[in-house]
């Protein structure tokens, strides 16, 4: 991506103060005009080094670093009624996206509390490596409800409240306050990403909120656009529509369920009707398929349930329902046994295997068992990262990682350059388009569903500007006058790590203009 043009920034400060802006501060990287306009010059060594230098100095400075405590915005159960109060602590009045968490289900810990901040605060450092979001105008924050977790509540040295969770009708309210409270402050156009909620609470404050607020879920609709859209590049190499597909789910939480959502959504986009595509699709969880007449299933699970007697071994439900591409999102490690992937080999030429869950530890096998026991005809996808894997023909395959990063950071650029006050369903179905449509037909070859990841800048690029097209064409932008080129508009938007200009804007006028009067007219 070609770097933009330096911006020009006015400001009154001078001096000292200027020094310690973090906004304006440029260090040993003004130059000496800069020092001298700027009344700083004397305040910094007599050096002058390029941003390539200071980045390299501040990766040492970072690497020295003892302590990792997390910034962001800590808003507890009992700050209730005085959340927007809370909210006027942040030092930014401009803030466009927001990531927040309870921190009742960090992937592969569980229930941290309020230990759980590094959350939204890595993901809003993923806003801005791969979606360009400026990070002056993110917000991390943490609401404190309380944790369960019983080694958190007995340690000495925990930061957060000492007290068990907090349910029913308060937290509710608690979260009702802080959405409103956040839309008063930032405006009804300022994004809110929910991260890590436990699935007791991401489905119905997803679906409460969805078409009130700027707001999604990310391991609801991130995971299922970005698994999506593996299906899509999956079935490039297939050669059929994803309508004929048999899909099988290992695991039945947050993500099984927004992934099947979403292909169903697809499926009717091919003309499927949406009764014929959800009998596509088949969950198993901890008990077992997930039929008709089971007892003790949740609503969302009901809706994938089917006419079919109750089952509990994987291995038996694959070999019954003979799948063309099997799902696993249950963090169940080596889920997918050797007798499986054979079966899932002799059903298909090409079988579909997906092993999305995390860490490594927990994923449901590895890209090399996948290759090895499919003879090398299985495409594979992964949540986590695996090495290539060389066959006994000699093909070397690059098993593709589907990782949310590929989704989270476009949709936001795109919501927040256009001002999107609602992101539909829809949305995440078309970023799983643009994601798929980049992947190469070389990267096919290699066994790579997703695009590289030093690509994703671009990616994420791509997706905001389909984004703010659909937007503009569906009168649902709120930004006008409407950009001619959406892609330059939205390359324009994008955070540039180049310093701005802050010089006073200094030009010239005609001679004659300038022209000294030297005695009164006569």
């Amino acid at each position: 991506m070609e770097p933009a043009a330096p911006r020009r920034r006015h400001t009154h400060q001078r001096g000292y103060a200027l020094t310690r802006d973090p906004h304006l501060n440029k260090d040993l990287a003004f130059t000496l005009e800069e020092r001298q306009q700027l009344n700083i010059h004397g305040l910094l060594p007599p050096c002058f080094i390029s941003q390539d230098i200071q980045v390299l100095r501040v990766i040492k400075n970072f690497e020295r670093l003892t302590s990792d405590f997390d910034r962001g915005l800590f808003i507890s159960i009992h700050d209730q009624g005085h959340i927007a109060s809370v909210l006027n602590a942040w030092p930014e009045d401009v803030i466009k996206a927001i990531v927040v968490t309870d921190g009742e289900r960090i992937l592969g810990l569980g229930d941290l509390g309020c230990n759980g901040m590094g959350i939204p605060v890595g993901k809003l450092a993923l806003y801005t490596a791969c979606g360009g979001m400026n990070p002056q105008e993110c917000l991390p924050v943490i609401l404190d409800v309380g944790t369960e977790n019983e080694d958190l509540l007995k340690d000495p040295l925990y930061i957060g409240l000492r007290q068990r969770r907090v349910r029913g009708p308060e937290y509710d309210n608690f979260l009702d306050e802080f959405m409103e409270a956040v839309s008063s402050k930032y405006g009804m156009n300022c994004l809110i990403q929910f991260e890590d909620f436990a699935n007791i609470n991401a489905f119905r404050l997803l679906k409460k909120y969805q078409n009130q607020y700027c707001t999604f879920n990310d391991d609801i609709q991130g995971t299922a656009s970005v698994a999506v859209a593996g299906i899509l590049a999956a079935l490039r190499i297939t050669k059929n529509k994803l309508s004929d597909q048999t899909i099988l789910f290992q695991g039945a939480g947050e993500a099984a369920l927004g992934i099947a959502h979403l292909i169903v959504m697809a499926m009717e986009k091919e003309g499927l009707p949406k009764e014929k595509a959800m009998k596509k699709i088949w969950l198993v969880d901890s008990k077992g398929l997930i039929v008709k007449g089971r007892a003790a299933l949740t609503q969302e699970k009901k809706e994938f349930a089917h006419e079919h007697e109750e089952m509990k071994n994987l291995e038996a439900i694959v070999q019954e329902i003979k799948p063309t591409a099997l799902i696993g999102v249950a963090a169940i490690g080596g889920a997918f046994s050797e007798q499986i992937l054979k079966d899932m080999a002799a059903f298909n030429d090409r079988p579909i295997i997906f092993a999305l869950s995390n860490p490594t530890s927990k994923a449901e096998c590895t890209a090399e068992q996948c290759y090895k026991l499919t003879k090398g005809r299985a495409i594979f996808a992964s949540g986590s990262p695996f090495d290539p894997v060389t066959l006994p023909d000699g093909r070397t395959l690059y098993p593709g990682q589907g990782n949310n990063s590929y989704v989270f950071p476009g949709i936001a650029l795109g919501v927040v350059a256009c001002g999107l006050r609602h992101i539909t369903d829809e949305i995440f179905l078309t970023t799983a388009e643009v994601i798929a449509q980049q992947v190469s037909d070389k990267h096919l070859e290699e066994g790579r569903l997703y695009p590289p990841l030093d690509t994703i800048r671009d990616v994420s690029l791509k997706i905001a500007a389909k984004i703010v097209k659909d937007a503009y064409q569906e009168k649902t932008a709120t930004v006008y006058p409407e950009p001619q080129n959406k892609e330059a508009f939205v390359r324009s938007q994008m955070y540039s790590t180049d310093y701005d200009q802050i010089l006073p804007d200094c030009y010239s006028w005609p001679e004659e203009a300038q022209k000294i009067q030297t005695k009164l007219d006569q």
